[in-house]
């Protein structure tokens, strides 16, 4: 193993021979110079790993030497050493992003802590979570095994994003899949608990059910109301929680996370029935019978979704919520930037809806598109490429201004996504939806044993187009195919991020309650 390189700076270097030494003899190779200006040279003639830089030096001063240094290597980590403390020398050197900052006369034992620090944390750090993990591993096995509530479920399901980002950072391929088998247990078990328990909850059979995106602003949203601050609720198409807490630390910049919570989703779990749903406080039959004029079904052309401020103007006045609200749908990147522009217009108003519709239109590009493919080919990529997007994203600058303005803001979403790994063969006539997730019409053929069927839709509250429509929902990573040209299809959609059936990834979703900072 190539040793690290070490450039030391300072003008008394023959002083500090013995600190030299010491790190010689723990197997660092240190090479030095007195100077600023033959550090340059020395830094552009080896490849290094670290330098630490005296601050006080004639000639090129420390700090003249660290700019140039940044210039031509940004990512070279740099340790400021000074004699002095005065807080603007501090200030002139975290600004020029230096990775540790000592203060003289330093000893042995600090410089060994910096290099630590600033070499092996990753190292040290993917160490200790995959061994912590390992600890967790039996205890969340043993839980996933036990007869758990929908509440229990939502602490399971955060223990596993949490260990999905700890170990996204971790070089341990060994234990990273450990953990996806450990999810794919988690989902199979879910499924059945969705099972035994989605009619009684929709119902309402269930008293002890879980918050669902029928009743989720009537009981989550509806009493912020009454607060001082205009209310923005942000709605992400398709937000899993896992990306939440992927984007959670850049929001924290400008705002206080209240609550981080889970609701559940319905089924379908894609936008025409969970939005409407959450929108109107009604199942989708429901919706069909009490605004006809405001559902639109599988068969018809066009968006399933224009009729969303109708639906949650409706909701409103059922409640007798009778404010001043607003909604916007995004869909581009355009429509993003006028809304940034128009939002001074929307502080007047007590409710504000926006729909922000990146994520959704990630997931089915990625589908598509061999290069949103290549750059999202895992989950730890998915998640990355969604905090790219966000950190560029007028989404950013709307959440930068209205903490600005002492705004409420609410972030949530209407379903999730799963990456789907398993064909599941399905067999249906020219009506069928053409959904991976779920397939519904009257003359459906499949096996019984790998599906989650529903052959009375009206007990789950979905529309029926005829008397013999039933529904099948897919679970955990499985995904429909047709038999013609099986193969293809099969491969052509193994991996990708699809919606619409039963898996903790897709029902199990964020609503985050946010105040400004």
């Amino acid at each position: 193993m190539a040793k690290i390189q070490i450039l030391w700076v300072d003008d008394e270097i023959e002083l500090l021979r013995s600190h030299i030494i010491f790190l010689e003899e723990k197997g660092y190779d240190v090479s030095t110079t007195n100077n600023g200006d033959e550090a340059l040279e020395i830094i552009n003639s080896k490849p290094l790993d670290i330098v630490f830089l005296d601050e006080q030096m004639p000639g090129l001063s420390g700090l003249e030497t660290l700019t140039l240094i940044k210039n031509q290597h940004p990512n070279l980590p740099v340790v400021m050493i000074t004699k002095s403390e005065e807080e603007s020398i501090m200030e002139d050197a975290i600004g020029s992003k230096i990775s540790d900052y000592l203060i003289k006369p330093v000893n042995p034992k600090q410089i060994l802590l910096s290099l630590k620090k600033n070499l092996d944390t990753k190292k040290l750090v993917s160490e200790k979570s995959t061994f912590t993990y390992q600890q967790e591993f039996r205890n969340i096995g043993m839980e996933i095994t036990n007869d758990l509530n929908h509440e229990e479920w939502t602490e399971i399901y955060k223990k596993l994003v949490y260990w999905e980002l700890e170990l996204g950072r971790s070089q341990d391929e060994g234990i990273i899949e450990v953990l996806r088998m450990q999810k794919e247990e988690a989902n199979q078990v879910f499924a059945k608990f969705i099972e035994a328990n989605y009619i009684n909850w929709v119902s309402g059979r269930d008293r002890n059910s879980p918050v669902l995106a029928t009743n989720l602003l009537k009981d989550k949203l509806f009493p912020l109301l009454d607060g001082p601050r205009p209310l923005f609720l942000l709605l992400i198409d398709n937000l899993r929680y896992d990306q939440w807490k992927a984007i959670q630390p850049i929001i924290e910049e400008y705002y206080r996370v209240e609550s981080d919570e889970i609701f559940y989703t319905i089924l379908p779990t894609t936008t025409q029935y969970a939005r409407n749903a959450l929108f109107s406080g009604l199942m989708p039959s429901e919706i069909e019978k009490k605004y006809p004029q405001y559902w639109v079904s599988e068969n018809d052309e066009g968006t399933k979704n224009k009729y969303e401020k109708e639906l949650i103007g409706e909701l409103l006045k059922r409640y007798g919520k009778d404010i001043r609200f607003s909604y916007n749908k995004v869909l581009n990147l355009n429509v993003g930037r006028k809304l940034v522009d128009n939002l001074p217009n929307l502080l007047g108003n007590k409710l504000n809806v926006i729909v922000y519709n990146f994520v959704d239109m990630l997931s089915h590009a990625r589908t598509e598109m061999e290069i949103i493919r290549e750059l999202a080919d895992d989950e730890p990529a998915y998640r990355s490429i969604t905090v790219s997007w966000f950190e560029h994203s007028p989404l950013l600058e709307i959440i930068r201004y209205l903490s600005g303005k002492g705004a409420e803001l609410i972030i949530t979403t209407d379903h999730g996504s799963v990456r789907v790994q398993n064909p599941v063969r399905v067999v249906g006539d020219k009506n069928t939806n053409t959904n991976l997730r779920y397939k519904t019409g009257r003359s459906l053929n499949y096996k019984h044993r790998e599906v989650f069927e529903v052959r009375n839709p009206s007990e789950v509250y979905l529309p029926k187009n005829n008397v013999s429509t039933s529904f099948i929902f897919c679970r955990k990573n499985d995904f429909f195919v047709y038999p013609n040209n099986y193969n293809y299809y099969a491969n052509y959609y193994r991996n990708t991020f699809q919606h619409g059936g039963v898996s903790i990834e897709e029902m199990m979703v964020p609503f985050i309650h946010l105040k400004p900072k």
